[in-house]
């Protein structure tokens, strides 16, 4: 603990992605503004692959203080990506990509930063789009700052971002949507938003 440093301190964003759609239904799913803010905890300890007694994450009662239970509520959070503060980031355990819509990047002032690369999504409903390429952007998240690579797709959905399993495993992190938090390991203690 005397030899404890303070973790990275992230830029302070410049701007705020909001939602950008100006419908009130996306592909069946209604959005509400008057729906509650999810909180957002990580719990730190040491940062290896090892199983250590300590390091153990658990969820229990006090993870959901605040929630009105039962829901069926998505696990959302706002998530400083680059330089901007992005509202509407859906984590999605059962996604195996991570997914930025080129409406948000354009707002970050990164659209011309894409690589260009076609490639075939499908969603669970047998679904399919086509990405506009591909671009790696920094995620800040208490001290922790990781390079994740998104595909870019150009159509309306109702979340900005969805991070799925690549980066949800490059974190370390365990999401749990019953109690609406995100936790995992780190070496600057416990932190809550």
């Amino acid at each position: 603990m005397k030899n404890r440093k303070e973790p990275p301190k992230p830029p302070s964003p410049k701007r705020t992605v909001n939602v950008i759609n100006d419908r009130e239904e996306v592909n069946g799913v209604t959005y509400t503004a008057a729906r509650k803010t999810t909180k957002f905890t990580i719990t730190h300890g040491k940062r290896t692959r090892q199983t250590l007694e300590d390091n153990n994450i658990t969820f229990d009662d006090v993870d959901a203080d605040g929630l009105m239970i039962p829901h069926n509520d998505a696990l959302v959070i706002s998530l400083l990506i680059h330089d901007t503060n992005v509202k509407r980031v859906l984590i999605d355990p059962c996604s195996s990509v991570n997914i930025i819509l080129l409406r948000v990047l354009n707002e970050m002032l990164m659209g011309d930063r894409v690589v260009p690369k076609a490639r075939s999504l499908s969603g669970f409903d047998n679904s399919s789009v086509i990405t506009e390429g591909k671009i790696e952007l920094s995620t800040y998240t208490y001290g922790v700052i990781k390079e994740t690579k998104f595909q870019v797709i150009d159509t309306d959905m109702v979340y900005n971002v969805i991070l799925g399993r690549p980066w949800i495993h490059d974190m370390d992190v365990v999401p749990s949507t019953l109690h609406q938090v995100i936790k995992f390991p780190s070496k600057w203690g416990i932190q809550q938003i």
